[in-house]
């Protein structure tokens, strides 16, 4: 039976089997019962059952080894097993079939699946480096595993788009029945995308460009989390494919980012489904699924449960989407900044009005219940559609890409504190976990920094399209015409340093003018009328914004060469706010790397200060997340300073009394706070609870006070979460990985940067050398005992005095994959692949001959043989062969049909490099001769 509370019967009705080969005249033990007296020399009883207990399963049996005989067995387990099932394994046991090669060829058949699904992710590499071939194998594998990979190149299948279309929305299932029905069994991407651009219903056209045949992606997030069930699902219960995805947020995308490096083509999609899953009021929901998008709702009884806006990572990880489509294909994004097709997640949240944020910036959501109900009643009706945005007529309200680039820009800006970064005050942390506890009072300059680099991208794509302008929705409109008046009107500030009175001021215009924006939709919903937005208003607002977010940028240079990560505001009366400064913080240093308003001389006196400063951490060679320090002991802590305590009236009596709701007094006669607080709301709820005939009057006067000195001894303003107060997960002394590898990145795109911008050699160089120190410390060339775990797999974190925690999925596979291409000197500028391998180092070159194997694009096994100095890997499936040479750099492509294309210099043509793009199986392999 399954464990349950409720009255009702639950049947389990699979089991796990465990059977043995090999093993002749064998007992079998089902528990651990026995153990200790079999440890002890004494005699076993088989075991045909256990109650009660844990299961187990061991084979007991002598053995006898004579000279070079050898002996092997099989124990096997397997999960979720029917009647069925165990009927069929039970009549291959009992029919004496060989199931040891039984057993052997389903492994082989699984390992090849695994490489071929490996392969067709670019995981495959053959260097002289052994250990960072199958790093990047590592890497590539868990990134599949976290977002998912296309289940047959470009392909896809009819019955599930019908399937997909059918549960994201009935009446469009329904009315395009004849559509489905006649298409082929199997067909491309771009016949289904020829398909949609000819369609009149948008509905149908804005599913089919959001549609993606993914598979193998997990249930994924923290495994730490009671929510999180680790679950790969790959057949159905009829042994059928599936074909599906989910994950939360911030992990998916970035998964699919590095994923899109081999399926280029289906980067449209990834930025529909991006878009399409935000709001209105610009923030994204928790988890995106392929059925739809899901939100964190109320549950009393779940300490774990949280409700909030999941803001961190949108501006960048959207913008690296952007930033490749116009790589890879120029001018493709404006095709869509005039077309309605686009739509708002229908989230059952309401951001509070700015002065309630003002009052309480940590309690700023309203949780709609009726509004929960009423769009799940919505989904159960016509499908995941029913999560989406309705007009007044009850259509699913759209607009164009122009809209929803806006709206997530105007998130942001509106939040925008001078001087300070961009407020965190929906609830949910804006960049690390490990700082969550600074949403609130925190204001992210990380935040700032990214948003910096989208505005520069922004700025250049709206110059490079004709479009002199552009129709939003009208309250959108008024939102940034509001938006745009505070910002020019202030403009004449940046002069000089902001004062505490003009920060106030600037925020108010911004803040308002978005709490007016976000009730009116609230409220009324997008009326019909649409505003008219032209090239150069949004030019210049685009450039004003960025003279604010510079101004900043440079108000947060610290003396040591750094860069402030997040800061404090504090509201010091009603017309003044002031900003202080946490400490050093490695995010900070990446994210304003990765900004483009520093240089790459810049960006080396940065490194060096980086190098130099509290967060190296010199045992792995590699950097912390914030400063290691020395917390203070318990009898440290919670002492209440004697002159405050008689400066409150209340105090005094409550002691006199006897009365330990709030204080209590030791046998030396110092005070402290009741042991039972937390935080101050506990004192705010004790207060609440004293007696009003005796207290109450005091207490509305000292109230206040008390908070005061509850946060003058605790600082839980200061307070970041995990980073300031625990010293494992990503705790003080701790080395987050993932981090550190977007700083091997941001590093990696400021040597490639400064490469371009012809900056001096010595500039080039000593960039180069932060990079290769940063990749050592992150360690594939680790010895297990300082790694602590083997080098070739990623892993979290790495406490201070403790190996590698948490293996695998992480974040940080990511960045690596991109990393890795990096080095080998991949990129795309205006739609030409280049190889450019400025990073990649000489000994990577194999010292002798070797075969390289690989899967085709058409699931063909093949093997290249490698000659002495040559290297290769695959570049959308397809191999890319280096070899070193004295003569003229140059490139041959060979076509599968025998012909073969040279090329002088290092750059594919824009028709070439579609051939790869399109994974269209034309091209055998890519020779790129580069000059030793």
């Amino acid at each position: 039976a399954i464990i349950v509370d409720r009255a009702e019967p639950s049947e389990a009705l699979k089991a796990t089997t465990v059977w043995s080969i090999g093993i002749e005249n064998a007992k079998y033990l089902v528990s651990s019962l026995q153990l200790d007296a079999f440890r002890k020399g004494s005699g076993i009883r088989q075991e045909t059952e256990v109650k009660a207990e844990k299961g187990a399963y061991f084979t007991v049996a002598d053995i006898t080894l004579f000279p070079k005989i050898e002996k092997s067995w099989m124990i096997v387990a397997d999960v979720n097993q029917s009647r069925v099932d165990i009927g069929l394994i039970s009549e291959k046991i009992n029919s004496k079939t060989n199931l040891f090669t039984l057993v052997q060829e389903d492994i082989e058949k699984g390992s090849k699946h695994l490489l071929a699904l490996c392969g067709a992710a670019d995981g495959m590499q053959l260097t002289a480096d052994k250990l960072r071939n199958t790093r990047h194998f590592s890497n590539t594998l868990f990134n599949i595993m976290r977002g998912g990979i296309f289940d047959n190149n470009y392909q896809i299948e009819r019955s599930d788009f019908i399937k997909y279309i059918g549960s994201a929305n009935k009446e469009v299932s329904h009315l395009k029945s004849a559509l489905l029905e006649k298409l082929p069994e199997h067909f491309e991407i771009s016949y289904l995308r020829e398909l949609a651009d000819q369609d009149a219903d948008s509905d149908f056209k804005r599913l089919a460009f959001e549609y993606m045949p993914l598979k193998f992606s997990r249930r994924h997030g923290d495994p730490s989390r009671p929510w999180n069930r680790f679950s790969i699902n790959t057949t159905a219960e009829d042994g059928s494919k599936i074909l599906d995805y989910e994950g939360n947020w911030r992990d998916i995308f970035q998964n699919w980012e590095a994923l899109a490096h081999s399926y280029p083509a289906f980067i449209e999609s990834m930025i529909h489904k991006f878009v399409n899953a935000t709001t209105f009021d610009g923030y994204n929901p928790y988890r995106v699924t392929k059925g739809g998008f899901d939100w964190e709702t109320i549950e009393p009884d779940d300490p774990w449960s949280y409700i909030g806006y999941w803001g961190d990572h949108q501006i960048i990880y959207l913008l690296k989407f952007l930033e490749f489509i116009e790589h890879h294909y120029p001018n493709k994004l404006a095709t869509y900044f005039d077309q309605n097709i686009f739509v708002y997640a229908n989230v059952p949240y309401k951001i509070k009005g700015y002065a309630d944020i003002l009052r309480n910036p940590k309690d700023t959501i309203v949780f709609d219940v009726e509004l929960d109900a009423k769009i799940n009643k919505e989904r159960t009706k016509i499908g995941a559609d029913g999560a989406l945005l309705k007009d007044a007529g009850k259509s699913i309200y759209k607009v164009n890409l122009i809209e929803k680039l806006l709206v997530t820009v105007l998130a942001k800006v509106s939040n925008f504190i001078p001087e300070g970064g961009i407020w965190m005050n929906t609830q949910r942390p804006e960049w690390n976990d490990a700082n969550n506890a600074l949403v609130g009072n925190g204001v992210s300059m990380v935040t700032l920094y990214y948003l910096r680099r989208f505005l520069g991208f922004f700025k250049k794509t709206v110059n490079n399209v004709p479009n002199e302008n552009y129709e939003v929705s009208n309250e959108l409109g008024a939102f940034f015409e509001a938006v745009a008046a505070t910002l020019k009107d202030n403009l004449p500030l940046l002069s000089g340093k902001i004062s505490n009175l003009d920060r106030k001021s600037i925020m108010d215009g911004l803040g308002i003018s978005g709490s007016e924006y976000r009730n009116k939709i609230y409220t009324n919903g997008f009326s019909t009328h649409k505003k008219i937005i032209t090239k150069d208003d949004l030019l210049q607002f685009i450039e004003i914004t960025l003279k604010y977010l510079d101004h900043s940028i440079e108000a947060n240079r610290r003396t040591d060469k750094l860069f402030h990560s997040y800061n404090l505001m504090t509201v010091e009366n009603d017309v003044e706010v002031s900003i202080s400064h946490l400490s050093e913080m490695l995010e900070g240093q990446v994210a304003v790397l990765s900004s483009g308003y520093i240089s790459g001389e810049s960006s080396l006196m940065l490194l060096n200060a980086l190098r130099n400063s509290a967060l190296f951490r010199s045992d792995q060679y590699s950097y912390i997340l914030y400063p290691n320090k020395t917390l203070s002991r318990f009898l440290d802590k919670n002492n209440i300073p004697e002159q405050r305590v008689k400066e409150s009236t209340l105090l005094q009596l409550l002691i006199k009394d006897g009365n330990t709701q709030i204080v209590e007094r030791d046998l030396q006669g110092n005070h402290h706070f009741n042991g039972s607080f937390n935080n101050a709301n506990s004192l705010k709820s004790a207060l609440a609870q004293l007696p009003q005939e005796r207290y109450g009057e005091l207490i509305s006067k000292d109230a206040t006070l008390l908070l005061d000195i509850f946060e003058e001894i605790f600082d839980h303003k200061s307070f970041t979460g995990r980073s300031g107060t625990f010293f494992g997960y990503e705790g003080l002394g701790s080395i987050y990985w993932h981090m550190v590898s977007k700083l091997l990145l941001c590093v990696q795109e400021t040597c490639l940067q400064a490469d371009v911008n012809q900056e001096s050699e010595v500039t080039k160089g000593k960039l180069l050398d932060h990079y290769y120190e940063i990749n050592e410390g992150i360690g594939v060339h680790k010895s297990p005992v300082l790694y602590g775990a083997f080098p070739t797999d990623p892993y979290s974190h790495t406490p201070a005095g403790k190996g590698a925690q948490q293996p695998g999925m992480t974040g940080q596979v990511k960045e690596d994959i991109l990393s890795r291409f990096g080095e080998l000197g991949v990129s795309v500028t205006e739609g030409k692949l280049q190889f450019n391998p400025i990073l990649l180092r000489k000994e990577e070159f194999l010292k002798a001959p070797s075969t390289f194997k690989y899967n085709t694009i058409t699931h063909e096994a093949k093997e290249i043989p490698l000659e002495k100095g040559s290297l290769c890997f695959t570049y959308c499936q397809i191999p890319i062969i280096y070899t070193l040479t004295e003569e003229e750099e140059c490139l041959k492509v060979v076509f599968n049909e025998g012909s073969i294309l040279e090329i002088n210099g290092l750059i594919l043509g824009s028709q070439t490099s579609n051939k790869v793009f399109g994974r269209t199986g034309e091209i055998d392999s890519i020779v790129v001769s580069i000059k030793k």
